[in-house]
């Protein structure tokens, strides 16, 4: 089985779901077993966190990597012309970025608690969105909430150079954003509005990972 595909067989596909199952289990088990109340609940509000900082890497990766940088736009493009394929990140690459742009500097600034407590929100985030994904592209459903995102995601698949509707399991960034639909006759202020909210929530986000605990 090789290890840096982009098209995977059924068998390596679940061994993908499985491995983050176990890394999750780990860092959960490692949280409970460590620390007082008062880190506990230090580390509830950072595994929520973890979520959010998630669901902003979904959007942004999707968005500005998948659809604006070689080559991974031209991989991404593969997913688009085979909707139904097993086309995803190998599993080396995607937890070797999450180790080196989470765990690891929030390690180095922080602690291991809170790193591991960040980087167990954005796998739930991740394996969230993936089985998502997959449910999108390979289950059928005629009503519900799975299938409103599934018309979601499908005007993200029309036409060759889609321009809407990057989040996967929420709208929120792309409504903050202005891509959950036409842009014409939105005003200066709205426009502006998005970007600013993103950078209040960024700037909120680091204060509560690097501010003192007791």
């Amino acid at each position: 089985m090789k290890l840096f595909v982009l098209e995977h067989e059924k068998a390596a596909y679940r061994i993908d779901f499985a491995l983050y199952g176990v890394a999750i289990g780990a860092l959960l088990l490692f949280l409970l077993l460590s620390g007082s109340g008062g880190h506990r609940l230090d580390s509830t509000v950072l595994v929520i966190a973890g979520l959010l900082v998630w669901s902003a890497l979904e959007y942004a990766s999707h968005r500005f990597v998948l659809h604006g940088i070689a080559p991974f736009s031209r991989w991404h493009a593969e997913h688009h012309r085979r909707p139904a394929a097993l086309i995803y990140t190998p599993t080396l690459l995607s937890g070797l970025l999450f180790a080196l742009l989470v765990f690891l500097p929030v390690w180095w600034l922080g602690d291991l608690r809170r790193a591991s407590a960040l980087t167990l929100g954005v796998l739930l985030g991740y394996v969230g969105y993936a089985l998502t994904h997959h449910a999108l592209h390979h289950l059928r459903r005629d009503h519900g909430a799975l299938y409103r995102l599934k018309c979601r995601h499908a005007r993200h698949h029309l036409g060759s150079a889609p321009t809407v509707c990057y989040g996967v399991t929420s709208r929120f960034w792309d409504v903050l954003l202005l891509t959950d639909g036409p842009r014409h006759g939105v005003p200066r202020w709205r426009r502006l509005a998005g970007p600013l909210l993103s950078g209040l929530l960024l700037a909120a986000l680091l204060l509560l990972l690097y501010r003192p605990l007791d």
